[in-house]
């Protein structure tokens, strides 16, 4: 996952990024989640590795301020079934 702060980034301005992340060689964008408000931006991508990540960025000139290695994923209902069987709801 990356954060990135990009205030004053207007949604045109998004759309013309799109291309060249979908297209991506190192990287596969899977989803994004913008505050254009505040600049915010949240996305998660499947890399091999931190450096893949970090080439697809430099490629497509995106300045980011921070990238994570995700180890798992929840949803709301896996939470929930967790939960359940644990007996704790």
């Amino acid at each position: 996952m990356t954060i990135h702060r990009a205030p004053g980034l207007l949604q045109e301005q998004w759309a013309e990024n799109a291309e060249g992340v979908y297209a991506g060689e190192h990287a596969t964008f899977v989803q994004a989640h913008v505050n254009l408000g505040t600049g915010f931006i949240f996305t998660i991508y499947d890399a091999k590795d931190r450096d893949a990540l970090v080439e697809q960025f430099e490629e497509l000139g995106l300045v980011y301020d921070e990238i994570h290695e995700i180890q798992f994923s929840q949803s709301h209902d896996e939470m929930v079934a967790m939960l359940r069987s644990q007996g704790r709801i």
